[in-house]
């Protein structure tokens, strides 16, 4: 009896001690929750694309790391993005008025439709477009971004 006992309790701290390093070695991850604010229409819809470094930002529609969109139903909306690892992550959104998910800009590249950046960046034609170190947030926890959409250039 007592031997059986022995493989009993061995077996069972084998079992535990394995499923432990299982949940130790599972790396963590993150949600990003982004909340654009002052969308100006009630039609369409608002297209997120995070990047989790500079290649691309914030105008490429391939180098993002997640991207959607979200049909507008008010003056603001909410996308989650799940599954991020931790590091630091820029947001560019646009609010898409003809359906090709990209923003379009005139001759001169200045933005015919909203658009917004994490961090709500000055965005003007002395500045540029912003550059994705001013733009990132570090996200090693569940963390929620405001963004304000912007339908023209600042001064």
């Amino acid at each position: 009896m007592l031997k059986i006992s022995q493989i009993h309790h061995f077996l069972f701290a084998t079992l535990m001690s394995l499923s432990l390093a299982e949940t130790v070695n599972a790396e963590q991850t993150a949600t990003l929750t982004i909340a654009v604010n002052g969308i100006r229409h009630q039609k369409g819809e608002i297209c997120f694309r995070v990047f989790a470094n500079e290649r691309g930002f914030p105008l490429s529609d391939t180098s993002e790391v997640q991207s959607g969109c979200a049909k507008i139903t008010g003056n603001s909306v909410k996308k989650v993005f799940s599954g991020l690892k931790p590091g630091a992550y820029a947001v560019a959104v646009v609010d898409d008025q003809n359906g090709d998910r990209k923003l379009n800009t005139d001759f001169f590249g200045i933005p015919q439709e909203g658009f917004g950046i994490s961090k709500n960046p000055t965005v003007s034609i002395q500045t540029g477009t912003p550059k994705f170190r001013d733009a990132s947030v570090a996200v090693s926890k569940n963390t929620t971004l405001n963004i304000v959409m912007k339908y023209s250039l600042d001064p």
